[in-house]
């Protein structure tokens, strides 16, 4: 060594990559993966050990940009290739529309959650000596999903994406691991699953079977060429069928069912994807795609698609007109790609906020399979697809007395630990920097709009454990867990605090209630034709990119909130927004019906 140089010492470290502790070892020096590694309620445990953790991969804009483009070029990409495979394999001679629609949300999800696994890891081996790691085998999770739905509740477990970061370790990097057999996961559900509804509706399970029942019973009175109306984020079942009628047919409703569960059968999953000139994370998803495929696209493909003709759907639909399906219902998908193949149009509607304001892997997927999309009031120059309708669910605000509008009511948002689908949103432990926001918010605001504050919680946890760690930092704060519907919240609100470019603040400025939006700019980075209407908002105070701002100014206001809310100014910046992000519908079932109508080509042109 020479002289005047010090000796610099670089500490190995085990690499975790999730919370499941028998994975850990207290002896050795800890590199945690990320903050998802970390429960609240296992602070104790894990506050005491020799441990750092890695700072979040997409926490840098530009590389969250860059990976959108290598993403969506590579998504394409694969889409053909796994098209091809699977017409070879069901004996099958379908479009690339038609997988796109089946298949395409899994696919997308997949290579993106993978692809987020895969750079933690090569973020520390770049970064930091990396040991050993430790991987549990024979967990619950560890199979693979059977079916969209199942895929998105893995996506949240410990057990599934514990298997999943061992894959890449194991195979793909020289990282020594040692397996381990764990004796039980004791803090935790059997299948490692952190996501949960925390009031399950019971009354609407109830609702639920009576559709069941009525919508059986309307089948038989189906016409062949009937439009398929299903799950279309109207703001009710009973919009649905005034829809239905005013097309002229007999109104039914389609209630969403889980497809038939299928074993996996290893026959099916000889196929590879040529991966012989691929390096990097492009080998490692050709490799992992044929075996964590869900079993419905596989050995379940010809079940389900007998199953989606056995319904009684229209059998040559005049349109197909959807929220929601396109995502989640693969009895839905089989049926409608076989239907687009034939002719008949998709109409997709925008079912909450953030489209048309911010990008997002999902919205691209929508532009891609629709035929027409239903915008809440925006349009895009370059996309004839969008047709603006206004805002189809129309909120609207229970009576009652207005004079009991004391309280200013914040309203939050939930991530998943784990990314599954990236966008210009907070993503996996950036929601912990949201929550510090929140807390610093509630921190700035005087003492008396404290006092008649009540924070909404997110109806669904998913791991961060928000309310806990809620009660931990403000122990006398008035919190609503999802135990009343927002809109009975928002009608006894003075005035409602929006946190997140989502649908919230969107409800709040259609019913006319006056409103404070704050959100990290730089998380949530909105299209540039946004800008200009979102700048009009910041300019009279009901849009703030700093929280000390809003908190000053909802203080500032709090003695006369109507007097500002109604100040010329204000009110013409809230009247330009509306008409273009969350405009009135008017009659909605009439203007539904020229447009689906139009679409159809049984009525005048929409544009």
């Amino acid at each position: 060594m020479q002289p005047g140089h010090r000796q610099v010492f670089v500490v190995e470290r085990l690499l975790v990559s999730t919370a499941l502790e028998q994975s850990w070892n207290d002896a050795e020096p800890i590199l945690f993966l990320g903050e998802w590694c970390r429960l609240h309620s296992r602070r104790d445990r894990w506050s005491k050990l020799d441990a750092i953790v890695l700072p979040y991969h997409w926490d840098e804009n530009e590389k969250l940009l860059s990976d959108r483009e290598f993403l969506a070029s590579l998504y394409e990409e694969l889409l053909v290739e796994v098209a091809d495979e699977l017409n070879v394999l069901h004996g099958t001679d379908k479009s690339r529309r038609y997988w796109r629609i089946l298949l395409g949300p899994w696919l997308s999800f997949f290579i993106q959650t993978l692809f987020d696994r895969w750079s933690s890891i090569q973020q520390a081996i770049r970064t930091h000596e990396v040991s050993r790691t430790i991987i549990l085998s024979g967990c619950e999770d560890t199979n693979t999903p059977g079916n969209m739905e199942d895929f998105l509740h893995l996506g949240n477990s410990l057990n599934w994406n514990h298997y999943l970061y061992g894959r890449i370790l194991k195979d793909f990097t020289n990282i020594p691991c040692s397996i381990r057999i764990p004796e039980g996961i004791d803090y935790l559900s059997s299948s490692g699953s952190l996501t949960h509804d925390r009031n399950p509706p019971r009354v609407l399970e109830s609702k639920l079977r009576l559709a069941n029942i009525f919508s059986k019973c309307s089948s038989r009175l189906t016409k062949s060429t009937d439009y398929l109306i299903i799950n279309t984020g109207l703001r009710s079942l009973r919009d649905e069928l005034v829809l239905q009628l005013r097309l002229g047919q007999i109104p039914r409703l389609i209630t969403v069912e889980p497809p038939v569960t299928v074993a996996i059968d290893n026959t099916y999953r000889c196929w590879t994807l040529d991966a012989s000139e691929q390096t990097g994370f492009a080998f490692c998803v050709r490799r992992l795609i044929p075996e964590q495929m869900p079993t419905i696209y596989l050995e379940g493909y010809q079940r389900l698609c007998d199953e989606s003709s056995r319904r009684r759907w229209p059998r040559s639909p005049k349109a197909i007109f959807t929220g929601a399906s396109h995502y989640y219902d693969d009895v839905f998908k089989a049926w409608c790609a076989e239907r687009t193949e034939e002719g008949a149009p998709l109409v997709i509607a925008q079912h909450g906020g953030h489209v048309g304001t911010a990008w997002s892997f999902t919205h691209d997927h929508e532009m891609a399979i629709a035929d027409r999309f239903l915008s809440w009031g925006w349009t895009d120059p370059a996309e004839s697809k969008v047709v603006p309708v206004g805002m189809l669910k129309a909120p609207t605000l229970p009576g009652g007395d207005g004079n009991k509008r004391h309280r200013a009511l914040l309203v939050t948002s939930n991530i998943g630990l784990q990314s599954s689908s990236i966008g210009s949103h907070m993503l996996s432990s950036q929601y912990l920097g949201y929550l510090e926001d929140q807390f610093a918010f509630v921190e700035a605001l005087s003492s008396v709009v404290r006092d008649a504050l009540t924070v909404r919680l997110s109806v669904e946890e998913s791991g961060w454990e928000f309310e806990h760690r809620w009660r931990d930092r403000c122990p006398s704060m008035t919190l609503e867990t999802g135990q009343r519907q927002i809109m009975d919240l928002v009608a006894e609100a003075r005035v409602v605090i929006s946190t997140t470019n989502g649908t919230t603040f969107l409800e709040t400025i259609f019913v006319d209630v006056p409103t404070v939006v704050y959100w990290d700019t730089s998380r949530w980075a909105v299209l540039e034709s946004a800008r200009p209407y979102i700048e009009a908002l910041k300019t009279v105070g009901i849009f703030h990119d700093d929280v000390e701002s809003a908190a000053m100014h909802l203080s500032r206001i709090w003695g006369d909130v109507e007097g500002w809310w109604s100040d010329g100014a204000v009110v013409d910046a809230v009247a330009s927004f509306k008409r273009r992000y969350c405009s009135d519908p008017g009659d909605v079932h009439d203007t539904l019906r020229t447009v689906l109508r139009c679409v159809a080509g049984d009525g005048p042109p929409t544009n």
